[in-house]
């Protein structure tokens, strides 16, 4: 077995974001969770996690960029600590790691990041360590750190259902004339003010919810074109229907008025539909092209800095050209 305080070479992940093209709320669990369907993509957009072996002392976390809170409750290092935990039995050295995180996608977002930041570290480490881990082990670690952490095992698009462990990995984008396609471009707008998931579930419990039912076929019939496969142009020309299928919208709008507003603006803009992920408030447009949804990025960034586009918290709103992708973790 290789001795992993040997291992000179940090081991580096990245940490993709996720994007909802599809979130419908289709009831409440007994354990108190939501029951949800959601077409869910990885993004370009990712951290970067670095993981190096320590010799003594506890694991360590260093984070540049978006600010993701007390280390006490970052999945990143409890994605770490019950790796090391399941492997115990094993005896399998499993020294501590001093974990270096460029925090590039927004906190709070509706992107997942720390979720993903959670299975990249399970990942790294277990590279540092040169353990093995099967999938039953991986999952059930995933599970027990969050509802969107089992999405980035699957590596690419899939179809989540449940509190988000049933996932089923679909086609995605596929090209024309078997070629490989050219990943379709997102623009993604991000207001400076956090929406705690707890808090838009409690909105919608309260009564803000979308028309019954809308969004779930929408997101069945999604999810089966999708899995057989859409061509970029295909995928964009859904984007309106997509826009209008997140159940949560109505409830991210009471917890941060200012998206409404936002989106509005955004549409008049952009002449594009706009949607929403997740819990929000990140609000999003499809692309063809990585290029043209930079150009629409560079078009946002002018009307916030001329006032035509006024921010909601006071603060410029976090602007991002990216694609849908379904490339691994590995950097």
């Amino acid at each position: 077995m290789t001795d992993p305080t040997q291992r000179l070479t940090p081991v580096v992940r990245l940490a993709p974001a996720k994007l909802n093209l599809t979130l419908a709320v289709v009831g409440r669990r007994d354990d108190g969770y939501h029951s949800l369907h959601s077409v869910m993509v990885p993004l370009a957009l990712a951290d970067r996690l670095s993981l190096a072996i320590l010799p003594a002392g506890d694991d360590t976390l260093h984070v540049t960029g978006f600010d993701p809170g007390p280390a006490d409750r970052n999945l990143a290092l409890r994605a770490i600590a019950l790796a090391r935990s399941t492997l115990a039995s094993a005896r399998i050295p499993t020294p501590p790691l001093a974990v270096r995180l460029d925090k590039r996608i927004p906190v709070a977002a509706g992107l997942a990041g720390g979720s993903s930041d959670a299975v990249a570290a399970l990942d790294g480490a277990l590279e540092a360590w040169s353990a093995e881990l099967d999938a039953e082990q991986r999952f059930a670690i995933a599970a027990r750190l969050g509802s969107d952490v089992p999405f980035f095992l699957s590596g690419g698009p899939a179809l989540v259902e449940g509190r988000g462990e049933r996932v089923t990995p679909l086609h995605g984008i596929r090209g024309q004339h078997d070629e490989a396609p050219e990943p379709p471009g997102v623009l993604l707008v991000t207001p400076r003010v956090p929406a705690r998931t707890a808090d838009v579930f409690a909105a919608w419990s309260n009564g803000a919810m979308a028309e019954p039912g809308v969004a779930r076929r929408t997101s069945e019939h999604f999810a089966s074109e999708f899995g057989a496969g859409l061509t970029v142009r295909a995928l964009v020309e859904r984007a309106g229907v997509l826009a209008s299928a997140n159940d949560l919208w109505p409830a991210a709008t009471v917890v941060v008025p200012g998206i409404l507003p936002l989106r509005r603006a955004l549409t008049r803009l952009l002449r594009r539909p706009i949607g929403l992920s997740g819990s929000g408030p990140t609000l999003w447009a499809l692309y063809p092209s990585a290029v043209e949804a930079a150009t629409a990025a560079d078009a946002v960034l002018a009307a916030i800095d001329d006032a035509s586009i006024r921010p909601s918290g006071g603060e410029p709103p976090f602007v991002a050209a990216t694609t849908i992708q379904t490339e691994g973790r590995d950097e």
